[in-house]
């Protein structure tokens, strides 16, 4: 049964349970945190179906796959990180897992846009309430010296999650339909969540810290903004992150169609075969982001600003590239090439927003971060350049040999369209997409211009006053 040890005694700096029990836990918050983010990008794996199904536009499925989940996501994120300070961090997550399990579910039975959005909203409600507590639970769960290790495998469950809802995704739409799809990905979550409730202990807060450790000073949000206000690095660097992610979240849907259209694919086997080895090539990027700004720290006190900023300029090349050739494994290597270098930059933005405040302030700068990164690039990135994607391809019809007889919504599978007129919407559709892609692989180079700026005012910023005299 889940309960909270409150006669153990605090700060003992061991690690919490037995080795066997606690490694249990964390592998079980990491299927979790993997379910997580299968559940929020499966919608674009199995796009292409509901966009057909229901006849929407690229903007109209940018607000289903971004501002529909990311709202109360975004919104719900500080509120439940607060409540986990002071509720049962077990019960938060298992009764979230439940819910945005549930959601997912529904997801399979909507009857058109309003309903569908109505659960991908759900969805982020469920999901708001995963990581805050996570995070803190395994803190609690290991002591100083292992925290980093179980931190590193909890967070491998957003590459897991990226490339099994691509390879899992792939195989359900190829197999079943896309309301099975949600089902089945989604039904598995309740029992998971059943089994965090019924198995996992809430251990005592500041177990595992040292003897005598004392919980470090909290600024007051007032106090904490007025420091992340002043950091002028905190905002060039944001504004960089935030293109980053308004570009970054869009494609991960537009790339998947603009594959279907101009290959003529399914969307499992595009999913399958080309999407998966884009996410892998996004994983190593992380990992390589990560240590070759170590290895410059070295030499360079600005390497968290520069390394990721080089690597957005550069990856506009192979970018462009992929979308303009017209052969297939070309297109391959170079999205392969330019996600590789599109995601340098993940960990250095947490780097250099703690680096510019103190630590008692380092939560809320993160909390900053993510909620404007999250909103205006998770919310706004897909439909914006999704509406990018519908105006290039409404002009591709109106200036072609069919203007009258089709719009940006046509259906691939409308039985009432001839051989000529579904050619033609497959070809708008294609050539659409390919713009908008093209227009969001150019901005992250403007992500790059951004971040080597905040490099300009890094080492001045950073905050020293918290290391040992």
């Amino acid at each position: 049964m889940s309960e909270t040890a409150s006669a153990a005694p605090l700060n003992t700096g061991n690690s919490y349970g037995s080795f066997g029990y606690r490694t249990y836990v964390l592998l079980t918050l990491t299927v979790v945190y993997t379910f997580n983010f299968i559940d929020r990008i499966l919608i674009g794996v199995v796009g292409r179906p509901i966009i057909d199904e229901f006849g929407l536009s690229n903007f109209q499925f940018g607000i289903l796959s971004g501002l529909g989940f990311a709202l109360f996501y975004t919104l719900l994120g500080i509120p439940i990180a607060t409540m986990s300070e002071r509720m049962n961090r077990t019960r938060i997550i298992g009764v979230c897992v439940i819910l945005w399990s549930i959601a997912t579910v529904l997801c399979g039975f909507t009857v058109g846009f309003i309903t569908l959005l109505l659960a991908r909203l759900a969805v982020g409600v469920g999901e708001a309430g995963c990581t805050p507590p996570a995070n803190s639970l395994i803190s609690d769960y290991y002591k100083k010296s292992a925290r980093p290790t179980a931190l590193g495998i909890y967070a491998m469950g957003v590459t897991a999650g990226g490339v099994l809802a691509q390879l899992g995704g792939g195989y359900l739409i190829e197999n079943f339909t896309w309301r099975e799809s949600f089902m089945i990905v989604g039904a598995p979550g309740v029992l998971i969540g059943l089994v965090v409730l019924l198995t996992i202990k809430e251990p005592p807060r500041g177990y595992s810290d040292a003897p005598g450790t004392k919980a470090p000073e909290k600024a007051g949000f007032k106090e904490a903004m007025a420091e992340i206000k002043a950091s002028r690095t905190f905002w060039v660097m944001t504004i960089g992150a935030t293109i980053a992610a308004f570009s970054g979240y869009a494609m991960t849907g537009l790339v998947s169609l603009y594959i279907q259209y101009e290959f003529s694919l399914s969307p499992g086997i595009a999913a399958i075969y080309y999407m998966a080895p884009i996410a892998v090539a996004g994983t190593v990027g992380a990992f390589l982001g990560g240590y070759l700004t170590e290895l410059a720290n070295k030499k360079s006190k600005t390497a968290a600003s520069w390394v990721p900023g080089i690597a957005f300029l550069l990856c506009v090349v192979p970018f462009s590239f992929g979308f303009i050739t017209p052969t297939i494994s070309l297109m391959l290597i170079g999205l392969m090439g330019g996600t590789l270098l599109q995601y340098f930059y993940l960990g250095a933005q947490y780097n250099i927003a703690q680096s510019v405040v103190s630590l008692r302030s380092r939560a809320t700068s993160i909390a900053v971060l993510l909620f404007v990164v999250n909103l205006i690039g998770y919310g706004a990135g897909p439909p914006t350049l999704g509406y990018v994607a519908d105006y290039f391809s409404n002009q591709f019809i109106a200036d072609g040999a069919f203007a009258g007889q089709l719009t940006v919504s046509c259906s691939l599978t409308d039985p009432e369209l001839s051989s000529e007129l579904l050619a033609a919407c497959q070809e708008a559709k294609a050539y659409g997409v390919r713009l908008a892609c093209i227009a969001g692989g150019v901005l992250f180079g403007f992500s790059g211009i951004f971040f080597i700026l905040s490099g300009r005012t890094l080492v001045q910023e950073q905050y020293t006053q918290d290391a040992p005299a």
